[in-house]
C-alpha cells in the first residue's frame, strides 16, 4: 500500500496543489511534537524536492523553534474528495523570516509580490523522501471554502500591533526554544 519516491513528480505535484489543507509536524529531541494545519493556498512546489508555504502569524511558533534547534520537518495531505491517497513529505526545513532578502524575493517570485496582512515568515522544506499511502480511513469531506477570521484578525491590526503581538507570543516555542524571530519593537507612539 506505501509507496515511497525520492521526489515529488508532476503526479504528485497536482494532488498537493488541489488540496485545500495540508499538516506540518515538527518536534526537537526534548520537546512536545507540533502538529499544525495550514491552508489559505499558502503552498507552493517549487521542485521536485522543494516547497515553502507562507506562515501567518499565529498564537504560538513551534514550527520555526523546532526547525531553528532540529530541522526535520513532514509535510502531510490527505484527500478528502475524489480517490484516497495520503502523501507525506519528509526532509529538513529552515525558516526564513520577512527581515532576510531571500524573503521578499520568494514573495516575488512565487507569491506575486503579494504579503498577506499578519504574514510572519516562510517555511522551506528539502524533501528527501517522499511517501504515499492508500487513505482508505480519510473521509470524505466538502471544502466550503477558506475561514475569513485570521485575515480579518490581521486586517484589524496596525504594524506596531502585529510585531508587539509576534514578540510577546512567538518569541519562544511552549517548551521555551527560541524560534529566531527578528522583528524590531514596534514604534513608540
Amino acid at each position: 500500500m506505501a509507496k515511497q519516491f525520492d521526489q515529488v513528480d508532476d503526479r504528485l505535484k497536482r494532488f498537493i496543489e488541489a488540496q485545500p489543507i495540508f499538516f506540518v509536524a515538527s518536534a526537537t529531541a526534548g520537546s512536545r511534537v507540533n502538529v499544525s494545519q495550514k491552508g489559505l493556498d499558502c503552498l507552493r512546489v517549487l521542485g521536485p524536492n522543494r516547497v515553502i508555504y507562507l506562515d501567518l502569524t499565529g498564537s504560538g511558533s513551534e514550527t520555526a523553534a523546532h526547525l531553528a534547534a532540529d530541522g526535520r520537518l513532514t509535510l502531510m495531505f490527505c484527500a478528502f474528495a475524489g480517490a484516497p491517497m495520503i502523501l507525506r513529505l519528509y526532509g529538513r526545513g529552515r525558516s526564513i523570516f520577512r527581515d532576510d532578502p531571500e524573503y521578499a524575493a520568494l514573495l516575488a517570485a512565487h507569491y506575486g509580490g503579494h504579503e498577506p496582512r499578519g504574514a510572519r515568515q516562510c517555511v522551506m522544506q528539502e524533501i528527501d523522501l517522499v511517501q504515499t499511502s492508500c487513505g482508505f480511513a480519510v473521509p470524505f469531506m466538502d471544502f466550503a471554502g477558506h475561514r475569513p477570521v485570521l485575515g480579518q484578525w490581521a486586517e484589524a491590526k496596525t504594524d506596531d500591533e502585529l510585531v508587539a503581538y509576534r514578540r510577546q507570543k512567538n518569541r519562544v516555542s511552549i517548551d521555551g526554544l527560541p524560534t529566531g524571530l527578528r522583528e524590531k519593537p514596534p514604534q513608540a507612539g
